[in-house]
């Protein structure tokens, strides 16, 4: 994606499917190989700078990895999920720019995590981007995004749609359906299936909240924008490999149980 700002970029590669897109790695990009994903950078011949996660996802074992460098591995029960972690890592690194590939397709509730991890980044001041299966997914918070004009013949799909409760402030330019300054909610879909229009600049903006804006791959690279602070590079945190307090008291109350009927 083009960046109005000049950020790091991180190019993290998931277990899940590419459907044959070929990504791209800009020079001096962090590169991130996320447990499966390890199998992929190995099949498009990247290498990846770090490699973090369980490793339930590997189609090879893992023993045969072990001559590389730079690995992180996680415990399986863990509150982070491997993606996440993958973020945490490129976010200290001082990336502020992610594109995840293999973060959608397969398990669903994988692409509602990482839909949620790119909320997290966009809180935070960054941007994410999901690539897979033809489309991109991004989240953006009190900023813009927009696309340069082109020939969208067909005039191909975008959605847009609140993310987190309410989106105050929304105005969409250069679509076939536009808006300016909007409430949107999370619970009402409105916003699906608008319209890119030939030779138009398209423009969406949100003032106070956050959107979810899903669009094909083919599109011009939007240029992105958030009028939200640059936070540091301990902002995401440490990578936590621990499990909630919450399941911790129900697996201790299970293991007492387990005791008391012995």
């Amino acid at each position: 994606m083009n960046e109005e700002r000049e950020d790091g970029v991180c190019v993290i590669f998931g277990a899940g499917g590419y459907y044959d897109e070929h990504p791209e790695i800009p020079d001096g990009t962090f590169v991130i190989a996320a447990d499966g994903g390890l199998d992929h950078v190995g099949e498009l011949g990247v290498e990846a700078d770090v490699v973090v996660g369980d490793f339930d996802s590997l189609g090879r074992d893992f023993d045969s990895y072990a001559q590389l460098h730079g690995i992180t591995r996680l415990p399986s029960e863990k509150d982070d999920t491997d993606m996440f972690a993958a973020v945490k890592l490129g976010w200290a690194h001082g990336a502020r720019v992610f594109h995840i590939y293999g973060g959608l397709g397969g398990r669903v509730d994988h692409t509602l995590a990482n839909i949620q991890t790119l909320a997290r980044i966009a809180e935070h001041g960054g941007v994410g981007f999901l690539h897979g299966d033809g489309q991109i997914i991004t989240v953006i918070r009190d900023g813009t995004l927009a696309f340069e004009a082109w020939d969208a013949a067909d005039r191909p799909l975008i959605s847009v749609f609140a993310y987190g409760g309410t989106a105050r402030h929304v105005t969409i330019n250069g679509l076939k359906y536009e808006v300016s300054d909007v409430t949107l909610r999370d619970t009402r879909p409105i916003g699906t299936s608008n319209e890119f229009l030939p030779g138009v600049h398209g423009w969406i903006g949100v003032g106070d909240g956050a959107l979810v804006v899903v669009f094909p791959a083919d599109a011009p690279k939007p240029v992105w924008h958030t009028e939200r602070g640059r936070e540091g590079n301990d902002a995401l945190g440490v990578i936590d490999t621990h499990v909630s307090r919450l399941l911790s008291r129900r697996a201790l109350r299970s293991s007492e149980r387990r005791t008391n009927d012995c």
